[in-house]
């Protein structure tokens, strides 16, 4: 049995938190402590307390000690890992970055990652993880760290600029979901039911944006078996976790049309969901009107729908901490405990990570954040070089990357004025006058601005 210490940077977490408790809980040969920390001291309070039923329930394997903490100092020391999910700001600073646009025709499926309001929330984030960056290294320099936290991109740029012999990966569960639909598509085609686990991806590209050139389970190509399966659900859609339907009650579901669209057009699968897929497109493609969109067949997630979401997690929550609902102890989907216990020497596995361009995608920018496989090992993860991509979905990635290095140099350097060029040169803002563009911005700076103003002189530019 190993003993380790992870410092939960968000420990308060309402979602993640939970997975990683579950996760822990049914995995063996680990054990040690979960130190809780967050600026809502009562939300990590809270995760304690689950996180003890935990302990005591009867499917859990090993226990874990749960301590909250209130500085961040203390979480880190000692760490061998670190885990960072974080909301940076509330969601009234998230309304705005994903409402504020719609007054000009910009509609955002998410709003975390690209767009305006992916740009507004880096804005709000990278800073944070500039300090979170600095205290690693001080604290704990040698512990891997894990994040979690959109945009994910820049979250893993920042901690790599600003300590560069950093230990640290980013982890998307986006190509998971492709995975299990790849699964569906080779039970529909074949009659063969995998876990998506059985199957091999080539994974290439940016998180959200990232594309599987090549999908094999055992002898069978999965993407010859696409041209088939899309024949029947090209046009009413697929959704592999339920009806194809289901996106008109839930906003975090789509019918795949996106991506078999995508698919039939340069003949690679992008492996995010649509909601992701579509804000790194031409506004006109898929994004246009609420028509266009309903054909399509995904949701637009309001920021009203994740506060109800956040509310109801909060009451179930409550509820079990407090004995009025059964706990439920189950592992799930994610990888993070595999890969930290790869990281302790059990095993070696391969999965998808966010991490600084070394060469795995030849063609992008060196040290520019990209999304690949990589091979986890005894205290090492090496990215594996992906396919090559086609030419044309290259060209669709590659300004992306460009865009994404000139809002980090913005933010980093408290450079307004190059942050707004990065703004303009978004896909999604494609449709605005330059005038427009400029009032749409310095609306969203104002709208976020009391979490802004710590880091950036906004007087002078708001005038």
């Amino acid at each position: 049995m190993k003993k380790i210490k992870l410092a939960y940077i968000g420990g308060g977490s309402k979602e993640w938190a939970h997975v990683f408790m579950n996760d822990l809980a049914l995995t063996e040969g680990i054990n040690g402590e979960i130190a809780l920390y967050d600026i809502d001291l009562e939300a990590a309070k809270l995760n304690q307390k689950i996180g003890n039923l935990i302990n005591n329930h009867p499917s859990t394997l090993t226990k874990w000690d749960y301590q909250v903490y209130d500085k961040l100092d203390d979480a880190l020391q000692g760490a061998d890992f670190v885990a960072i999910s974080i909301l940076p700001a509330t969601f009234e600073e998230m309304r705005s970055d994903v409402h504020a646009p719609e007054e000009y025709g910009i509609f955002q499926t998410v709003g975390d990652t690209t767009g305006p309001g992916g740009i507004l929330r880096a804005m709000r984030t990278v800073p944070i993880y500039e300090e979170f960056a600095r205290k690693i290294k001080e604290i704990c320099p040698e512990a891997w760290v894990l994040n979690f936290t959109n945009p994910m991109n820049l979250c893993v740029k920042t901690l790599y600029d600003v300590f560069p012999e950093i230990k640290a990966f980013g982890c998307c569960h986006e190509v998971f979901n492709t995975q299990h639909f790849l699964c569906k598509v080779l039970e529909e085609e074949k009659g063969i039911k995998a876990d998506r686990r059985e199957i091999f991806t080539d994974v290439s590209g940016i998180n959200h944006f990232t594309w599987i050139s090549k999908a094999r389970y055992e002898n069978d190509d999965l993407l010859k078996l696409l041209d088939s399966f899309i024949l029947k659900y090209g046009e009413t859609g697929y959704n592999e976790r339920g009806p194809v339907d289901e996106f008109k009650i839930s906003p975090f579901r789509y019918a795949n049309l996106v991506k078999m669209d995508l698919y039939r057009r340069y003949g690679v699968l992008g492996a995010a969901g649509d909601r992701h897929l579509v804000e790194f497109m031409n506004p006109n493609w898929y994004l246009k009107d609420s028509e266009t969109i309903q054909k399509f067949k995904f949701a637009l997630t309001t920021v009203d729908n994740r506060i109800e979401k956040r509310a109801k997690r909060l009451l179930t929550l409550n509820a079990i901490s407090e004995g009025r609902e059964k706990l439920e102890v189950k592992g799930s989907k994610e990888e993070a405990v595999v890969m930290m216990k790869a990281l302790l020497g059990f095993g070696t596995i391969v999965s998808n990570v966010n991490l600084p361009n070394v060469g795995q995608i030849p063609d992008f920018p060196l040290g520019a954040i990209v999304e690949t496989n990589a091979v986890f090992s005894n205290d090492c993860v090496s990215p594996i070089v992906a396919k090559e991509l086609p030419d044309q979905v290259k060209n669709l990635i590659l300004p992306h990357v460009y865009n994404l290095e000139t809002v980090y140099e913005g933010i980093k350097n408290r450079d307004l004025h190059l942050i707004f060029t990065a703004f303009l040169n978004d896909s999604l803002c494609v449709k605005l006058s330059f005038e427009d563009a400029e009032t749409l911005f310095k609306k969203m700076l104002r709208n976020t601005r009391e979490y802004l103003d710590p880091y950036f002189d906004l007087e002078d530019y708001l005038d």
